[in-house]
């Protein structure tokens, strides 16, 4: 089955793009990169079986030029092979009975660490996944681009990011249209932090004002307030903004923004250590599949 996505392209070399999927699901990585240089724990979701198979039997990750790998996870009921050579290591988890395989109706991580390289950039981790019926090697690499939509068996990918570019994943992210006369609207996205952070932030030259802002019910009263000490993005939770609860909210329009068009935004990170981080995108004008993009825009008074 395919799932259409909204392609965020950003101005600072990091795109986090979303994959099309098939018939089964795909052997991936955490959402999110990594800042260059930095150490990363690559936990390799697998997701099902192969084709037709009741069983994961063995997952081998090659490591891509320039991924130092420190150490592998261990996993009960696994031997586990590691192959440290220059630029073409490889790691091989093996399960030791039909009794410690991966059924197919399960999902497991299968975690390596390492450093990513000191350049910004994709890396594509290629994976074979063995079954008890035949095998998937997820190896695939976009021609041109980074983007894995339309490959059948991608390679996972980490986006390398310089320093001071957020590694959170942004997906989803979308702007409601406006009309001449109205003065604020709405951008609403899925944000996924790796390490954990907290959105302090938004800019954005449509806008004379940008904030993130929280509506919920009080009583019997639908209540709307700006969040002044940003919103928190747990490690690998998925954040949602959307219509009627947490939303960017973008006042003192500078025109009407129309169906189509596209509006950068960027957007600021803070974590727990005070590392500052900012993320620019072009966000479509509209609104994706299902979407509520009729529902009318708020209109502040300040």
């Amino acid at each position: 089955m395919n799932h259409p996505r909204i392609i965020l392209k950003t101005v600072a070399a990091c795109a986090v793009l979303a994959s099309a999927t098939t018939g089964f699901a795909h052997v991936t990585l955490p959402r999110g990169g990594a800042t260059v240089g930095s150490d990363y724990n690559a936990a390799f979701r697998v997701g099902h079986a192969c084709e037709g198979a009741k069983a994961t039997t063995g997952l081998a990750v090659r490591l891509p030029k320039g991924f130092v790998l420190s150490d592998a996870q261990a996993r009960k009921g696994w031997k586990l092979d590691v192959q440290k050579n220059a630029g073409n290591g490889e790691v091989r988890w093996t399960a030791e009975s039909a009794q410690t395989a991966l059924p197919a109706s399960e999902r497991a991580e299968f975690v390596l660490r390492g450093q990513v390289p000191g350049t910004p950039g994709p890396l594509w981790f290629k994976v074979l996944q063995t079954c008890d019926v035949g095998s998937i090697d997820w190896a695939e690499v976009p021609a041109t681009g980074n983007s894995t939509a339309g490959l059948k068996t991608p390679a996972a990918k980490l986006d390398v990011v310089a320093q001071g570019v957020a590694t959170v994943d942004v997906r989803d992210a979308w702007v409601r249209q406006s009309v001449p006369g109205q003065s604020g609207t709405g951008a609403f996205m899925k944000l996924t932090a790796p390490t954990g952070t907290k959105l302090v932030g938004i800019a954005t030259p449509a806008a004379g004002v940008a904030e993130v802002h929280e509506m919920k019910m009080e009583g019997d009263t639908m209540k709307m307030r700006e969040l002044p000490g940003g919103l928190d993005l747990p490690a690998g939770q998925t954040v949602e903004l959307k219509p009627g609860g947490y939303h960017v909210m973008m006042m003192d329009l500078k025109q009407p923004l129309t169906k189509g068009s596209t509006v950068p935004v960027t957007l600021r990170f803070e974590d727990a250590k005070g590392q500052k981080t900012s993320l620019d995108l072009k966000l479509p004008v509209g609104a994706p599949e299902g979407a509520d993009a009729a529902a009318p825009a708020h209109q502040h008074k300040h």
